[in-house]
């Protein structure tokens, strides 16, 4: 087991979980920002699983003014829109490698593992799961993109090559605008994966519809 880990809330559903889901947040907030999903899931008694919010590492963030925060990765205005520091995305991939490899320690299979993120948390989630050398169950990507997918060819998996995904979106998104997402899908698909794709008319946020749909998706993907 890796001997620095990421601080991180754990929550259990249940005695002796059967899968592990390790769900990033987003820029500026912590690991909290999704516990109350757990609740919001109402996944059945017979579906025991430990929930991981790792805290991204504190960092300046050039699009907010060099401020320190939370974040996955530094972001920067770029001539061409925003630019994402890819040596800061590989060091967070590095980061949830780690936290899989201490879930596999403790006795969950690699292929009971699913990441989650949302927005900076779903580039890592994205960028981890899609390079990953052991199976895993599947990836939520709500309210992102697919970054670095120039290298995706290269570095992509064959054991994860069918791996499930769940993408999500807003419609009203101002912050990581749908098309954005959608043309990230549409390289997913280029690519040969099959994301399972949801929007609804919300802004850069969750919904209790998405929340239904992922409960739904989690229980066909580890019940």
């Amino acid at each position: 087991m890796p001997d620095t880990l990421l601080p991180a809330i754990e929550l259990q559903t249940g005695h002796r979980p059967i899968a592990s889901v390790i769900w990033l947040h987003g820029l500026g907030a912590d690991g909290n920002d999704f516990v109350s999903v757990v609740r919001e899931l109402k996944l059945p008694d017979s579906l025991p699983l430990r929930f991981i919010f790792p805290h991204a590492p504190m960092r300046p963030v050039s699009v907010n003014g060099g401020h320190v925060m939370r974040a996955w990765y530094d972001l920067s205005q770029g001539p061409s829109g925003m630019k994402s520091n890819e040596n800061d995305i590989r060091a967070s991939q590095s980061e949830i490698y780690k936290l899989i490899e201490r879930e596999i320690s403790r006795g969950v299979a690699s292929d009971k593992i699913i990441l989650a993120g949302f927005s900076q948390g779903g580039v890592i989630t994205l960028q981890a799961g899609l390079r990953y050398e052991r199976k895993l169950n599947g990836i939520i990507a709500l309210s992102t993109y697919l970054a670095m997918h120039d290298s995706l060819e290269k570095e992509a998996t064959e054991v994860n090559k069918n791996i499930p995904i769940f993408m999500a979106h807003g419609e009203q998104d101002n912050v990581i605008q749908l098309s954005i997402a959608e043309k990230s899908r549409e390289v997913l698909q280029k690519h040969g994966y099959q994301p399972d794709w949801h929007q609804y008319p919300m802004p850069h946020s969750v919904c209790m519809e998405e929340i239904e749909a992922i409960s739904a998706w989690l229980q066909k993907q580890v019940g």
